[in-house]
């Protein structure tokens, strides 16, 4: 059977974007792969957080996966920081990257930004972390949105160089795993930007504790442009929005993504349905399948973030069963690298 890992950080306002990017995909691959979820709370402090919200923040992501749909007797959800083969195991692969691979990283520039000197050391080698929480499980598949696949890709180098260095058959080589139509969930207030929690702007985005009534304020404030919806010709041969129409109408593609996600349809049946129809018509029903969708995994978060038991039993659980798995693991890269 396949093996998936996956991560979220707690880094609060989980959004639209986590939800159809990434915890959706973690739901459908759970019935025929072995699935590894985690709470990447490590990679969450490259920036600098307040302790007692993270703490909150853990449980959330939590919270959030199991009322998704993540069975936890089915998958595996623990806490990064929890299962010390992640920083051991990225300690051995900060040795093995090279600094030419970290300085192409895009990520690191945008976040980084102007102030690139005063980043933390972890921000930049964050995906070095990455590569670690992957293949300490030896994972052979991963979903990532369009934004995590340069991580991946350096993953995959990392284990490459590793078993060309040892002269060892070691790590996979990770496949990346690219499902649904929402793989980059857009602003509802810019289509040109991506759905972020560090938005100023509430409205820019559906957090999956939003109630039924802030999801629709938000969908009907969403912007929009002038035009009705396109019809079909603004798909290519296979099925994909023209770059024209990405270029030129962000937020109508944006919007139509959104709802073919939630409805599980394929976009050239939402763009069929909706074609030449007005916003006013659409939001409609965006906001219909939006709360259809959210308002149970919602309600059934709050009940759990208010047991926190439950949901500390399910993360020890998870954590003695990814210590179990990434253990012999780490142990035999200390074997191979030449640690006693």
């Amino acid at each position: 059977m396949k093996r998936v890992f996956s991560g979220v950080q707690p880094t609060g306002n989980l959004h639209l974007g986590n939800y159809l990017g990434a915890i959706k995909n973690f739901v459908s691959l759970q019935n025929d792969h072995e699935c590894i979820y985690c709470v990447v709370d490590m990679h969450a402090i490259t920036v600098r957080q307040d302790p007692k919200i993270l703490k909150n923040n853990i449980l959330e992501v939590a919270a959030a996966f199991v009322a998704s749909g993540i069975n936890p007797e089915k998958s595996i959800i623990f806490v990064q920081s929890q299962v010390s083969a992640h920083a051991e195991l990225a300690w051995i692969f900060n040795c093995v990257a090279r600094l030419g691979w970290l300085n192409r990283m895009t990520q690191f520039k945008e976040k980084a930004g102007k102030n690139r000197e005063n980043a933390s050391a972890g921000l930049y080698t964050y995906p070095v972390l990455m590569a670690a929480d992957i293949l300490a499980y030896h994972a052979s598949h991963v979903p990532v949105g369009d934004d995590q696949r340069q991580h991946l890709e350096l993953a995959r180098d990392i284990a490459q160089k590793f078993n060309n260095d040892f002269k060892v058959d070691f790590f996979p080589i990770t496949e990346p795993v690219i499902m649904g139509n929402a793989t980059r969930v857009m602003s509802l207030r810019d289509g040109k930007n991506k759905m972020s929690k560090s938005d100023i702007s509430d409205y820019s985005r559906l957090n999956l504790t939003d109630s039924a009534d802030e999801i629709s304020k938000k969908i009907r404030k969403a912007k929009t442009d002038p035009l009705p919806l396109p019809d079909l010709s603004c798909l290519d041969d296979e099925e994909k929005f023209k770059d024209d129409i990405i270029a030129n109408r962000p937020e109508a593609v944006n919007l139509l993504n959104i709802y073919a996600a939630l409805a599980n349809e394929n976009i050239k049946k939402v763009v069929s349905i909706f074609a030449e129809k007005q916003f006013s018509f659409f939001k409609n029903e965006l906001n219909d399948i939006s709360v259809e969708v959210l308002s149970p995994i919602t309600a059934e978060m709050r009940k759990l973030i208010d047991d926190k038991a439950y949901l500390e039993d399910i993360l020890n659980k998870g954590r003695e069963n990814a210590h179990g798995m990434a253990s012999p693991i780490l142990k035999r890269t200390k074997e191979i690298v030449g640690f006693y």
